[in-house]
């Protein structure tokens, strides 16, 4: 592999671990504050995408539609936590955990009856497809603008957790839930002000995916939310950092693999799950995990 293959494929491997990335955050979140591991995540980040490429189908500037696919997906996150989640809160966990895998299973079904399972083409606004050219490396302005956008994303989620009243009473809460309810704390606002933060961020992520490969379908969240799952682990679940990181190591191994690998190109969805499995056996809290017992977040 030369220097500039090289280079090519490190930009690669940045955009596709950020969008891993936005997406394990609002799992680590929701994990870290009702040890649920939201497996309905992945389809939220599908109906964000769905509803801002409806908006601009309609005829709605790009700009306008992603917002629209975020607050459709905030939306969507907060009906499932107060109808399928906030009635379980007492439950035991696995009653919490099939509750997930339902909705996951009833949000695919729903928006195939809706719409179809054959894909959609994901039409991007040209500033997002125009290439730049750095030698012999081919850089199109997307894969510049979503790892910008991630790690400015990584800094106002530290920033609302470390530094506003909203961020301490989340990390309280993930900490203590009955303590905080004792001390007249509205445990349920802020529960749901998690899943927003983490709802907009899968819908952005899942907005970041259809630009980089256009095109959109009801069952495009299975794969790539159960592998930013997997970064989450492998970052560290409960971790927001983290999930960043765990989502930048996946993103860079599955596209230097299959550079280095092409015979193995095939086999590329397997090693997510490849190195959850050695992260479970050789370090469960993963590689900024800590602790759950001692801290969050």
């Amino acid at each position: 592999m030369n220097l500039d293959i090289f280079l090519q494929q490190l930009v690669n491997g940045a955009s596709l671990g950020s969008m891993y990335a936005l997406i394990a955050i609002g799992y680590t979140m929701v994990y870290g504050v009702l040890r649920l591991i939201n497996f309905a995540h992945g389809d939220i980040m599908m109906v964000g995408a769905f509803l801002t490429f409806f908006a601009m189908q309609s005829g709605i500037p790009f700009e306008a539609a992603l917002i629209i696919g975020i607050a459709g997906a905030a939306i969507i996150g907060i009906l499932t936590d107060k109808i399928a989640y906030k009635p379980l809160r007492e439950a035991p966990k696995i009653s919490l955990l099939i509750t997930a895998i339902g909705i996951s299973f009833f949000l695919e079904n729903l928006f195939t009856v809706l719409f179809g399972s054959t894909p959609k083409a994901f039409k991007a606004p040209e500033y997002l497809t125009k290439i730049f050219h750095l030698g012999n490396i081919y850089l199109p302005i997307s894969v510049i603008i979503i790892p910008t956008v991630t790690l400015l994303i990584l800094a106002i989620v530290l920033w609302i957790l470390y530094k506003t009243k909203y961020g301490m009473a989340i990390r309280a809460l993930a900490f203590d839930i009955q303590t905080v309810k004792l001390m007249g704390i509205d445990a349920d606002k802020i529960i749901m002000i998690v899943f927003i933060i983490g709802s907009s961020l899968a819908a952005i992520g899942g907005v970041f995916y259809a630009v980089s490969y256009p095109s959109i379908d009801p069952l495009m969240g299975i794969i790539v939310g159960l592998k930013a799952f997997a970064a989450a682990v492998l970052g560290g679940i409960g971790s927001v950092g983290g999930a960043v990181v765990g989502g930048f190591i996946l993103g860079f191994t599955e596209i230097f693999v299959v550079a280095m690998f092409p015979e193995l190109g095939g086999y590329k969805d397997a090693f997510a799950f490849f190195f959850l499995i050695l992260v479970l056996l050789f370090k469960p809290t993963g590689i900024m995990g800590q602790d759950l017992e001692r801290g969050r977040f």
